[in-house]
């Protein structure tokens, strides 16, 4: 037993008289460092280029454009930015320089086009004035809707 605890004694003496691990730790952890940096930009990019993290905008084709004053119905077609038509979204139609009374919305289906019927109104004096369109982009994640979409002109007869 106590050459056992001799033996420990005598190794743990050589080891604090070995100065080549302390002069090496600062270059193993430099190569960790840099080998760490190198592959956590080559999986930064791997996942930038996945197309499904991507973001797509959407704008919405009124039809027709110009319309008058009474109650209409518009074919709303909501397209992605390859002028792919777009199934699920919904669509929301509301006064902005013309009136309207409320909102109208619909959805659009496998075409990519929803039907609403709007009544709008221009207030006094005026010969023209605008329905503004927004999209509700279907679940999912990969459509969004943060610029202006095309406008509906609303002229006097």
């Amino acid at each position: 037993m106590r050459s056992l605890a001799a033996t420990e004694r005598r190794r743990f003496a050589e080891l604090r008289r070995d100065n080549r691990a302390i002069e090496g730790l600062p270059v193993r952890l430099v190569i960790a460092l840099v080998v760490g940096v190198a592959s956590l930009s080559v999986m930064l990019n791997m996942v930038s280029g996945v197309e499904g993290l991507a973001v797509s905008e959407l704008d919405v084709r009124p039809s027709p454009e110009v319309t008058t004053p009474g109650e209409q119905e518009l074919a709303l077609t909501v397209v992605d930015p390859d002028g792919r038509p777009v199934a699920g979204a919904t669509v929301v139609v509301a006064g902005d320089t013309a009136r309207l009374d409320g909102v109208a919305t619909g959805r659009t289906g496998a075409n990519g086009t929803a039907t609403v019927t709007v009544a709008p109104t221009l207030g006094p004096n005026r010969e023209q004035g605008t329905l503004s369109v927004s999209i509700k982009p279907p679940a999912g994640g990969q459509y969004a809707d943060r610029r202006g979409n095309t406008r509906v002109l609303v002229v006097a007869e």
